[in-house]
């Protein structure tokens, strides 16, 4: 691996004597053949780009020889996408007028196409989107996005549930690298800060196919945030307040760029207090810190483009048992988690005159701790409170041992070559894998040391046609997982495996599209999931489930097949869709009831069985002309998920439906980009609770904010005030893991943000 970090930095630091190519033109309204200022040319595969001046002229230079996709948008314009050889001609061109919202470049499938263009949906939204609804956490912003959830453990920590599966049956990419951070367990967070992140994508439905192993469910994809424009400086600091937790977040970065370096640095800090219910009481140690790092140098030249990043993130977040101690104290409370997380990541392309190969290395280590009381204590309830609380103040200053220490790392590697382009074809083939170890250094042992080494083929194509495209691939994975043997605290003996899981997939899409108003799109795909560690090798009590756990080292792959509908129409008063979705999974694995009692404890085994899930969203947005600063939207989002003798799944969430109402205004002199809106959302009753769970009651959540920029000629400041729960309903999500501990969700909560950009 080494060798060959080695071998790639040489490739990035080697002078290429390939000729200058630029490409210079003039961007005009269709309508008025007035210049547009500040449209966005950017070329997808070479990732690079510009804005047009006041004159609506832009040049790009250190563009390679060949045949590139080049996209154009504009806030108030129908996005233009157009391939281009390279060298070229000045090019002119018209965009039309459209109140229809301006679209970007997907990145997580593999032809980097515009939304409307791409045969697989994909949902986007921009982190700053996200944030300026209220959300406190990154995870909190995904659950924005239809078809999203969010499980919780308090406010500190959430997986993304996509259409009703969750933790290693969805995999997150960041950086342009799978995230491992032992993402298996419901109590462990995503582990990233939003700050430094600029949009989110979701692909809902298996995407074995692109990503192999744990994209059962879905893919979540993190895009960092770009570098500056070429041979300029940019800096941010930016700050949030939120009422309920009494927490802050701040974030500081700079970023310049010259002809061909780029440099990017933020850091990133936030703290927060116990949060308080709808009915005034603080959920006791749902308190959490974080500390991110993430940094970035980019070089680009005619014929290499290279990009490295670095992510440190530092999370001490409590686990919450029950509602005691009323505090506003920011440390948290025994028992809690100190988690460090690394990502390191270099992402190479070299181009050729029809071609390109891409090659992203990645590596990443994870120190997982969890800090716990060793002994206890038969007090009255508040003198036990309050010698909690100094011993967790002690615990902060002693460096006490934790209880459970484990080391995740992590070497990825995807290899991707673009072929040359024959006719209306597009191909793709690579490989990609990992190579990933787990150690233990505690006294508790949740799973064994173990080796996992992944190996995946595949390639994929895309066929277009003037009112129709297809795409399709094919993909083999091997995946090889090696455990040690280890002992029980009650002394039984577990013994080590040595298991290999291979699997073949599939998929294939097509996407009809009539006058750049109906969009229709069909997508069969299959994935599969290998099991994981905890499943496989898990012998004793989780305390957090008050249950004894035994795993079953013959468990096979997960294996689904998913039929993904979607219609889309847009017009010029209005835009609405329809995705529809039935998955269908063998040898599903889940945990039931053997019947048996080890150790006062109820035990629990794990099993597989054939489930299936259903359901999809339903959604309308309207923009009445010539009111386009007006803006309704409503979205309905359902899934079942039910096993083959008909039980119900759990943590399948309850239907629910939004309602927005939203202003936005470009124009001003000093204040611009005006938004301000009112959401209500309507979470159904949970009237098919799964196994272990019970029923959940209904409610509604009223939402509201407003915010600006302000022009201050060479800089701006963004304000916003949002505020989530305005109502302060007292209600406890199906998705929160402290609902059998009847435990109340966040109450009413306002967020105020300002953003100083230069």
């Amino acid at each position: 691996m080494k060798k060959l970090l080695i071998i790639t930095l040489l490739f990035a630091v080697n002078p290429a004597l390939f000729s200058q190519n630029n490409i210079s033109g003039t961007i005009r309204n269709a309508e008025t053949n007035e210049p547009v200022f500040s449209a966005n040319i950017y070329f997808p595969q070479l990732e690079k780009g510009t804005m047009t001046d006041l004159e609506g002229n832009f040049s790009i230079g250190n563009i390679p020889q060949g045949r590139y996709k080049m996209v154009i948008s504009s806030i108030g314009f129908a996005s233009y996408t157009q391939e281009i050889n390279i060298p070229s001609e000045e090019i002119q061109i018209s965009l039309k007028p459209s109140a229809i919202e301006m679209e970007e470049v997907i990145v997580s499938t593999p032809f980097h196409q515009l939304q409307s263009e791409n045969v697989m949906k994909v949902d986007r939204e921009s982190v700053s989107e996200l944030n300026r609804k209220g959300a406190v956490t990154l995870s909190d912003g995904i659950s924005q996005i239809e078809g999203v959830n969010n499980l919780t453990t308090g406010v500190g920590i959430g997986k993304p549930v996509i259409r009703g599966l969750s933790s290693n049956r969805v995999l997150v990419y960041t950086q342009g690298v799978r995230l491992e951070n032992q993402q298996y367990g419901d109590e462990h967070g995503l582990g990233i800060n939003s700050k430094g992140i600029s949009s989110v994508e979701v692909i809902k439905g298996p995407a074995s196919l692109l990503y192999g192993s744990d994209a059962i469910g879905g893919v979540l994809y993190l895009n960092p945030e770009r570098y500056a424009t070429e041979n300029s400086f940019g800096a941010e600091l930016e700050s949030d307040y939120f009422s309920n937790t009494l927490g802050y977040q701040a974030s500081l970065m700079a970023k310049t760029s010259a002809e061909k370096l780029k440099f990017l640095v933020r850091g990133s800090l936030a703290s927060h207090s116990d949060y308080k219910g709808g009915d005034e009481v603080r959920v006791t140690n749902t308190r959490f810190n974080e500390r991110d790092l993430k940094a970035g140098i980019g070089f680009q030249d005619k014929k290499y483009k290279g990009d490295l990043r670095y992510n440190f993130n530092r999370s001490e977040i409590g686990i919450p048992e029950e509602t005691g101690l009323q505090s506003t104290e920011k440390e948290p409370l025994l028992p809690y988690q100190k988690i460090d997380n690394h990502v390191l990541s270099l992402d190479n392309k070299f181009y050729f005159r029809n071609s390109s190969l891409d090659l992203k290395i990645g590596y990443q280590f994870n120190d997982r701790k969890e800090f716990e009381e060793h002994h206890e204590e038969e007090h009255e309830e508040e003198e036990h409170e309050e010698e909690e609380h100094v011993e967790a103040e002690d615990a902060h200053e002693e460096d006490l041992e934790p209880a459970l220490e484990m080391h995740l790392e992590t070497f990825n590697y995807n290899f991707k070559y673009n072929l040359p382009k024959i006719g209306n074809f597009e191909t793709i083939a690579g490989i990609q894998g990992m190579y990933q170890t787990n150690e233990n250094y505690g006294e508790e042992l949740l799973i064994p040391d173990a080796e996992t080494l992944d190996f995946g083929v595949f390639a994929t194509t895309h066929y277009h046609l003037e009112n129709w495209d297809f795409q399709g691939g094919l993909r083999f994975d091997n995946r090889s997982l090696n455990s040690e043997s280890y002992q029980t605290e009650g002394g039984d003996i577990v013994e080590s495996i040595d298991r290999n899981f291979n699997s073949i997939n599939g998929a294939l899409g097509a996407k009809y599209q009539y006058e750049q108003k109906l969009i229709v799109r069909l997508n069969l795909a299959s994935g599969f999931r290998a099991p994981n560690l905890s499943e496989l090798t898990s012998e004793g009590v989780h305390h957090g489930a008050n249950r004894y756990e035994k795993g079953n080292a013959q468990l096979d792959n997960e294996q689904n097949f998913q039929v993904d509908l979607a219609l889309e129409w847009r017009a010029r008063h209005f835009e609405a869709f329809v995705n529809a979705f039935n998955n269908s999974v063998t040898d599903y694995i889940f945990i039931t009831p053997t019947g048996e009692t080890i150790e006062s404890s109820p035990v629990f085994e794990y099993t597989q069985a054939d489930a299936s899930l259903y359901g999809g969203e339903i959604g309308l947005h309207i923009h009445p002309h010539p009111l386009d600063w007006l803006h309704l939207e409503s979205s309905f989002e359902t899934v079942t998920g039910k096993l083959k003798d008909g039980a119900y799944l759990p943590l399948i969430p309850a239907n629910s439906l939004t309602n927005t109402f939203r202003v936005e205004f470009d124009n001003g002199k000093f204040l611009k980009e005006k938004y301000a809106f009112i959401r209500l959302k309507n979470v159904f009753d949970q009237n098919n609770p799964g196994m272990f769970e019970t029923r959940t009651g209904g409610y509604g959540l009223l939402g509201a904010g407003l915010g600006t920029v302000l022009d201050l000629g060479g800089s701006s400041l963004k304000l916003g005030i949002n505020g989530n729960n305005l109502l302060n309903k007292t209600y406890i999500s199906h998705m929160s893991r402290l609902k059998p501990d009847n435990i109340y969700n966040i109450g009413r909560n306002i967020m105020i943000s300002a953003s100083w950009t230069l």
